[in-house]
């Protein structure tokens, strides 16, 4: 009988524990302090056109609604598709599109447009006299074309579109367009979780590797390879805007990209074939690029590409045969791509890495060496026959190089004249100015042998934008214009006008928000005339302090961050504060670089559902975006270090707050999402710095990323020691830290699958850690959905509030509560 009883109490004991270890819990939202900031209305994004006189403003709302997460969605080779409205499951919609005339500073409504849609898509034509956007409608993607001149629109395909593989029009004139049709002769999909299989899932590995990351949403069986090529099949029909004509131009088949020569005369068509990979994404499937005339006649297939599954290992290694081709811009016909010359593996000693080639109408020639890169190429920009520019870069060393080079000669040798670290922001020489030429395509934009540069100008003595003049024969440059030192931020959106030196800028400061200003550089004492006039939606954020702070780690490396402290906070009081640091690890190759301080105090405040600024609202002083540099010098790899570089950073921060007065150091908490969270159970691990943690949509056990994560090029098999040593699950035993997890059950992103989370939790709990895991339903690496994100905004701030803000309060409450028992 007592054996009984005690096995009933247990059975009772471990039903209790079992029920008390899920909440049945609603959605909750945050405080009015943040859900003041949080529930802000959106201010709109603008699209203006190259002169600056015409834009589109596009009004969404902040958030989507959980309706519209649950809707209908098919994972398949690294897509998520709507298959009831064949476009993006997760798309971004904007409702409202209006015009805005800069000059006036005018608002009009677009005649005939929806009021209320689901816009994506926008894009002008080369002469930017129309504007087309799609609309998703309960059926399908329709597309509508708006006139700049009468700013009225035009239904000019109805809802039958396809935009499962991305933009479903392509502009092949100033009022043609080819666009991506449902063809009738698509097949019902397979619901594959009624399906029966016919028999099992077989992967073969034929003995070459094939070192591919975790990719997820990949295809998975034949029902699957079925519904993707369903899904991927589109016909091509030509519209003529004007009349309102419609062609059939190609029969269905899996089109990717359709892109026109300068000269309107033919048309370059990507398509996908088979066989389908389960390895890897669907950009990575063969593929076939082949050249019609403007009639839909085949003139030439240029390029036809095997399964892309294997790929040397390596950042700077690459795929064999033809990449990216493209149109010149500078010419009215001509084909041009890159090839590796040394098989595409970084690991393999070569004299020059990639070739640049070329391919002019008829397309009968044999291929034109154009130009050689000592380096991986990385891009070229056009200019005319004896003027252009091609970069390369090597990702070891982090060098990137720029040459100038004569496109008709390829005997003669590039030029070579900048040579830089490609993350050494200081030394940032800009990009080169282009304009449009008469076919509507972008080139060098040159006067009288000199060309323009404008920089974001990331300098010791803050962020001040320039614009500089080359000099083609001297490769020498000269200062036009900076920035001046002030409390406002500027950037250079567009060079309007070179020869005039007419610029479009952004100008923002900590409390105004973002607007556009036309500047004249050469007019000197000139004050920049604003042209737009949104308002700043976030007052409350006013009277919050805000500062950029430096200070150094241990070993002298250089960091940073903004730190905020609430509202009337008295400094010379010197209140201790609790404190919350926020913080994203990134890899560097030398200790100058990784100081290097490149955002800047005068940016304005807007608070974003990811970030941390919120809580100074709520009595916190935040360090937002300090500095986390990994390095690994010379040979040496950063994620060598990773763990005692990560906590000298934290340290430096904490020590750094603490000597100006403002915190208490025993009541502070770190978090961060993606990478950011992987950091933040790493120091919760390995040090006694923090009391409480946040980890966001992370990976914690890096044995499930074996082919590298981040900027880790290693195997597992090469360093094991590195990822089991980086790895939160391998030292859970560690964990005596409160620690938050949050995670889209949806969660797309490279290697972190919800998995992570929920498996961590589960070593957490099992070792005794104090840890919650809330999963947040429907939800991709990014948060989208109101309902979610007001909760994780209500879960931060009760977990911050009970384990930072109140610490050691509830356990001497709780003693007392036992104590009055007694």
């Amino acid at each position: 009988m007592r054996k009984i009883i005690y096995s009933l109490m247990f059975l009772a004991l471990t039903m209790g524990s079992t029920l008390n270890a899920q909440e049945n819990i609603t959605f909750q939202t945050p405080p009015q302090e943040i859900l003041q900031l949080a529930d802000a209305d959106m201010p709109p994004s603008i699209s203006t056109d190259r002169k600056a006189e015409n834009a589109f403003l596009s009004y969404r709302s902040r958030y989507k609604t959980l309706n519209e997460l649950a809707e209908t969605e098919l994972r398949l080779a690294g897509l998520r598709i709507n298959p009831v409205t064949n476009i993006n499951s997760r798309e971004t919609f904007v409702e409202r599109v209006t015009f805005y005339d800069l000059k006036t500073a005018k608002e009009t409504a677009i005649a005939g447009l929806p009021a209320k849609g689901r816009f994506s898509n926008a894009s002008w034509n080369s002469a930017q006299t129309k504007y087309a956007v799609t609309n998703t409608t309960e059926k399908g993607v329709e597309l509508w074309v708006i006139d700049v001149k009468s700013k009225a629109a035009t239904k000019v395909y109805e809802d039958k579109l396809n935009a499962n593989l991305g933009r479903p029009y392509h502009w092949i004139s100033t009022n043609e367009v080819i666009v991506n049709v449902i063809p009738s002769t698509r097949k019902p999909l397979i619901d594959t979780k009624e399906a029966i299989p016919t028999g099992p899932t077989v992967s073969v590995a034929d003995g070459k590797e094939a070192q591919n990351r975790t990719y997820q949403d990949l295809l998975q069986n034949k029902n699957d390879e079925f519904n993707f090529e369903q899904l991927a099949i589109s016909e091509l029909v030509k519209v003529n805007i004007e009349n309102g004509t419609k062609t059939k131009w190609k029969d269905a088949a899996m089109y990717t990209d359709v892109t026109a020569s300068p000269d309107g005369k033919y048309i370059l068509v990507g398509e996908i074939q088979k066989p389908f990979s389960y390895l890897v994404t669907y950009n990575r499937f063969p593929s076939v690029e082949t050249v019609y005339d403007v009639n839909g006649k085949l003139v030439k297939e240029v390029d036809r590409k095997d399964l892309q599954e294997v790929v040397p290992k390596g950042f700077s290694s690459t795929t064999t045969g033809k990449r990216g081709i493209y149109w010149r811009a500078d010419k009215p016909n001509t084909l041009y791509w890159v090839e590796a010359l040394d098989g595409g593996d970084a690991n393999k000693p070569a004299e020059y890495r990639d070739a640049v080639y070329q391919l002019a109408a008829p397309f009968t020639a044999e291929k034109q060496l154009v130009v050689k890169t000592k380096d991986r190429y990385r891009g070229v920009t056009w200019g005319n026959d004896e003027v252009a520019l091609v970069r390369d870069t090597w990702y070891d060393t982090r060098s990137e190089s720029t040459y100038i080079f004569n496109p008709s000669n390829p005997n003669e040798a590039p030029r070579r004249f900048f040579n830089r670290n490609s993350q050494d922001a200081y030394n940032n020489p800009g990009n080169f100015v282009t304009e449009v030429n008469e076919n509507g395509f972008s080139v060098l934009s040159m006067n009288k042998g000199k060309l323009m540069l404008v920089g974001d100008g990331v300098s010791k003595d803050g962020i001040l934008p320039f614009v500089d003049e080359f000099d083609i024969k001297t490769l020498k440059t000269s200062r036009l214009w900076r920035a001046q030192k002030s409390n406002q931020l500027e950037s250079i959106a567009r060079v309007i006008d070179p020869k005039k030196g007419i610029i479009l800028e952004q100008i923002q400061s900590k409390t105004d928000y973002p607007n556009l200003y036309v500047r004249n550089i050469f007019q000197k004492g000139g004050k920049p005339k604003q042209v737009t006039f949104t308002k700043n939606p976030f007052e409350a954020m006013n009277q919050v302090s805000k500062e950029l702070i430096t200070y150094k780690r241990e070993d002298g490396v250089a960091l940073s961050g903004t730190l905020y402290l609430p509202p009337n906070y008295d400094k010379s009081k010197k209140e201790k504060l609790p404190m919350l640091m926020w913080a994203y690890p990134r890899e560097f190759k030398d200790a100058a670089t990784a100081g290097q301080v490149t955002t800047s105090e005068n940016k304005f405040t807007s608070p974003s559902y990811g970030g941390p600024v919120y809580w100074a609202l709520r009595g916190y002083a935040v360090l937002d975006d300090a500095a986390f540099p990994i390095i690994g010098e010379g040979k040496t790899e950063p994620n060598d270090t990773f763990i005692p570089q990560l906590v000298a950073n934290a340290k430096a921060a904490i020590d750094a707050v603490d000597a100006l007065g403002y915190i208490d150091r025993e009541r502070v908490a770190v978090g961060g999402h993606s990478y950011g969270a992987f950091m933040t159970a790493n120091l919760l691990s390995h040090s006694n710095l923090f009391a409480a943690g946040i980890a966001r949509s992370g990976a914690y056990n890096r044995t499930l990323t074996p082919f590298g994560f981040q900027s880790e090029q290693r195997n597992y098999w090469e360093a094991p020691e590195v990822y089991n040593t980086m790895s939160p699950f391998m030292n859970a035993e560690k964990m005596k830290t409160p620690l938050l997890l949050i995670h889209g059950d949806a969660d797309n992103n490279t290697g972190t699958f919800p998995m992570q989370s929920e498996r961590y939790f589960n070593a957490l709990k099992g070792l005794g850690a104090t840890t919650r895991l809330v999963l947040l339903p429907k939800e991709s690496h990014g948060y989208a959905a109101k309902e979610n994100i007001m909760h994780m905004l209500w879960e931060q701030d009760q977990w911050l509030e009970k384990y930072v803000k109140n610490k050691g309060k509830e356990t001497s409450s709780d003693v007392k509560k036992e104590t009055k028992k007694k």
